[in-house]
């Protein structure tokens, strides 16, 4: 048992799938834990029920006010940094941690060889990125798992029985603001685009945070070349002596980079003599789906796994087992001589961008909470791809008025509802406007709460509206 801990008075901010095993781990460790939590719902109180029963003090309705003694807090990732919270732990001199910290720190406790972090971060594209290098790592033999913002704890992982040779980690901007020690072996920021600025308070800020990831890299960070804020990061970035700056492309790569040519993924940065020398990884169509976007991800996943000394073998037969998760650009169906593809998880106008740009003529099913996203340079840039628009969703009148000014002569159907049977009617309205050959794809650009509980739940209802066409 640490004397880091024992006998510390700890603080957990928040309740939740951090929050619960950051208490018990502290808890485990013999620190005084009390938790404070905002809510005082059924489910906090059943959490809060659990930790009681161990020891572990919980303070439901309050999670404003520093308990008293309190000499360290560990927040959840979501907690803004101007909560009332830790304004007084900043006057008290008591340093906040995030879970992803405290993960850090814990690391090697029980004598084992710490196993190594490729990280990952960015707008868009972090998860699936995560779940590919994981695929790609256990291809060529090792025990790994992919965790962090994925769903999984990191503190799991780093505390409990399984031994693993290297962990895929998936980081979002709250996690790192408040995970001040990390320091992985190789690191990739995919993209930067405005996204929790409310949180953060600027997109300087924002971008800051994303870019903590590559501090203290030792081997690789990995950059968008198509995205300069992610190389300025790079640049930006304190780095052990030796860690290269490795580039992804869509196109011809150059050397230090990874890039496609004539339908292969190949590799220019870790091969002998780079100036003249290729590697091929994979070719495009292992890479599922192969939408640019996606085969973006794909290189920016083998980057990662050939700065640890992956195979290129190992990069191929892990893509080609890699299968994404649900509403990620998923083909639903084939309808008269249409596409039905769920992209639910397009949730703001980055992600849609990419969607978008991945088929020739589109009617686009959109709508739902802007969060305060703009869409005039979205409906811009995709005008001349899209057949027809189906908006539904309370900010709706955004996008409606976007494609006004910049695609007028785009036929729009708007749908003055909210409620969750508004799905089956967009999707009939997209089935009129479609031609063969065309894709109706849903890619909302928006926030799903407005009509549903998550953007799981509108992909299955776009789904299942689908499925209702073909019956």
């Amino acid at each position: 048992m640490p004397s880091e801990f024992t006998g510390k008075h700890v603080t957990v901010a928040g309740l939740g799938v951090s929050g619960v095993p950051a208490a018990k781990v502290l808890h485990g460790l013999g620190a005084h834990v009390t938790v404070v939590n905002d809510g005082d719902d059924e489910r906090a109180r059943t959490q809060a029920a659990e930790l009681e029963a161990l020891g572990v003090t919980v303070r439901l309705g309050d999670g404003d006010t520093l308990p008293e003694g309190t000499e360290l807090i560990v927040t959840a990732p979501g907690w803004t940094p101007t909560k009332p919270l830790f304004t007084a732990a900043g006057q008290a001199g008591v340093p906040v941690w995030g879970d992803v910290e405290l993960a850090w720190r814990l690391r090697g406790l029980d004598g084992r060889e710490p196993a190594p972090w490729l990280a990952v971060t960015g707008t868009n594209g972090k998860t699936t990125t995560v779940q590919m290098l994981a695929s790609i790592l256990k291809a060529a033999g090792l025990r790994t798992a992919a965790v962090g913002n994925i769903g999984v704890s990191l503190l799991d992982a780093v505390t409990g029985d399984t031994e693993y040779d290297v962990l895929a980690v998936e980081l979002s901007s709250y996690q790192l603001h408040w995970a001040p020690s990390l320091r992985a072996h190789s690191a990739a920021v995919l993209n930067l685009a405005p996204d929790h600025l409310d949180w953060h308070g600027s997109m300087a800020a924002y971008a800051a945070d994303k870019g903590r990831i590559y501090e203290g890299n030792r081997v690789a960070c990995v950059y968008n070349v198509a995205d300069k804020a992610t190389e300025d990061l790079v640049r930006a970035a304190d780095v052990e002596e030796g860690c290269r700056a490795i580039g992804f492309t869509l196109g011809t790569p150059g050397p230090s980079q990874l890039g496609v040519v004539e339908g292969l993924l190949v590799d220019r940065a870790f091969v002998e003599d780079r100036q003249k020398n290729a590697q091929e990884l994979a070719e495009v169509s292992d890479v599922d789906p192969p939408a640019p976007h996606n085969i973006a991800n794909a290189l920016a996943a083998a980057g990662l796994a050939r700065a640890f000394g992956v195979s290129a073998a190992a990069v191929r037969d892990g893509l080609r087992a890699f299968t994404p998760d649900a509403h990620r650009i998923a083909h639903v169906a084939d309808v008269d001589g249409v596409a039905y593809v769920d992209d639910s998880k397009a949730t703001n106008t980055h992600a849609t961008e990419a969607s978008l740009a991945a088929y020739e003529s589109i009617v686009w099913i959109a709508g739902g909470l802007a969060k305060g996203a703009t869409f005039d340079e979205l409906v811009a840039g995709a005008a001349k791809r899209l057949r027809g628009a189906v908006l539904i969703g309370a900010d709706r009148a955004l996008i409606r008025e976007a494609l006004a000014r910049h695609a007028p002569e785009v036929p729009v159907v708007d749908l003055d509802r909210t409620d969750t049977g508004a799905m089956l009617q967009a999707v009939q309205e997209a089935r009129r406007l479609a031609r063969p050959g065309d894709t109706v794809l849903l890619a909302p650009a928006c926030a799903s709460m407005d009509m549903f509980t998550n953007y799981n739940q509108r992909g299955d209802a776009f789904a299942q509206a689908v499925r209702e066409l073909g019956a």
